[in-house]
């Protein structure tokens, strides 16, 4: 079976994972309208980790390439 603190990590993971997202894009993300910032929030609360994944390699990513 599987352990509960294994439970509790992914959880701790997926929580932060949110978190980031969540403040990169009302903070630091001037590019996105209102409309895809609620949709980046919202995919980030459901999908946290895959979220960050994502976000990172199309948004994050560009950021610096530009820079």
């Amino acid at each position: 079976m599987y352990s509960e603190a294994g439970f509790y990590a992914g959880g701790l993971i997926a929580t932060i994972a949110f978190i980031w997202v969540a403040y990169e894009v009302w903070t630091k993300n001037y590019k996105l309208s209102t409309s895809g910032k609620v949709l980046w929030t919202a995919a980030a609360f459901f999908f946290s980790i895959i979220t960050a994944i994502v976000y990172y390699f199309t948004q994050k990513r560009n950021e610096v390439s530009a820079a």
